[in-house]
């Protein structure tokens, strides 16, 4: 399945039925009056957020959307029936916004969580809504109300609980399939990441999700390379892993070039927790492993693990620290939404 994360869609809600006009007429009854019903209410058009989805493939081959309109009215004070809603299935993570991609309408981040992207048109009422003792015979009866229609904008932003980072061929797609089963595109040139890809990974008993975000370059937020369109899907990462390609000549400039990216993005990307590791450790020799680690060190002023993503050296006490670094920022994460719940309280 390819993966698409961005999809413009064309909704339109259902327009109203319109209203009956209609006098009651039967035998051995004199003054029957107006007895028309009123029109349904159109169908609404709803985003709902679904398991099992994780790409927006499927909005490539359909873009339209519409409701069903409301029944019209009908004699002996029939009201029309309402039309059911369109339900629009996307992944976990999609974000619905306006036709100019500026205005964020709805974030969808939980299962089963519901956006209305369109509301239907109420119904038109029948001329038995208008009779009184003034307008015993009313003629009126109103048209539905039209549906809403609009083109919007749907991008997918991955929920995952850690992101690697870091330049193109630093080994992150390997160091990803080495932990987990997912199997990414792997070879021996840059930018063989073309989209996020997401692993389940066990350390400790414990299972969290890992995102592979292709590689980025010094001025990839002006459009470099793949440009910083991917970093969306890091914004609901956790925990950030940065790889460095042990190689490389300059590691302390490869660091700064990737923080530099982040802070330019922003979006909170630069503030989060990081842990950063010195990658391809087997392709070194001893003494060149501890020379570079302590030169990355005092590059990125952080501790340094040294790491293999082919042999698997250091790859179980990165996981570790990951998953201790994940299990902290639930922790908070979940505190700072408890405190958003609490109201305050008046006290006279």
């Amino acid at each position: 399945m390819k993966f698409l994360d961005e999809a413009k869609i064309y909704v339109k809600s259902g327009d109203g039925g319109a209203g009956c006009l209609s006098f009651r007429r039967e035998k051995y009854i004199e003054f029957g009056g107006p007895d028309g019903g009123n029109g349904g209410r159109g169908g609404d058009v709803v985003a709902e957020a679904v398991e099992g989805l994780n790409t927006l493939i499927d909005f490539r081959y359909r873009q339209h959307f519409k409701a069903k309109r409301g029944d019209h009215g009908r004699g002996r004070d029939k009201t029309g029936a309402a039309a059911g809603r369109l339900v629009v299935p996307v992944p976990v993570g999609t974000q619905i916004l306006d036709a100019d991609k500026r205005l964020v309408l709805a974030d969808l981040t939980q299962i089963g969580q519901t956006a209305v992207l369109a509301k239907g048109g109420d119904g038109g009422f029948g001329n038995a809504h208008y009779k009184s003792s003034t307008n015993r015979a009313p003629r009126r009866a109103d048209p539905g109300w039209p549906g809403e229609e609009r083109w919007l904008w749907l991008r997918l932003k991955l929920i995952a609980d850690a992101g690697l980072v870091g330049l193109p061929n630093a080994g992150k797609s390997t160091f990803l399939a080495a932990v987990s089963r997912a199997r990414p595109k792997v070879a021996d040139y840059p930018f063989t990441t073309l989209h996020p890809v997401l692993g389940v990974v066990e350390a400790d008993h414990e299972a969290f999700v890992l995102a592979d975000i292709p590689g980025l370059i010094e001025g990839a937020h002006t459009g470099a390379g793949l440009g910083d369109r991917f970093l969306g899907h890091v914004e609901r990462c956790g925990v950030l892993l940065h790889l460095v390609d042990g190689t490389q000549e300059d590691l302390a400039d490869a660091y700064r070039a990737i923080r530099g990216e982040l802070a330019a993005y922003g979006h909170g990307l630069a503030d989060k927790p990081e842990l950063v590791a010195l990658n391809k450790a087997d392709a070194l020799a001893p003494e060149a492993v501890e020379e570079k680690r302590a030169a990355l060190a005092a590059g990125a002023e952080k501790e340094v693990f040294t790491l293999s993503g082919a042999t698997g050296q250091g790859v179980p006490e990165v996981l570790r620290r990951l998953r201790s670094e994940i299990a902290s920022s639930r922790a908070e994460t979940a505190s700072v939404s408890e405190a958003a719940e609490v109201t305050e309280v008046y006290e006279p």
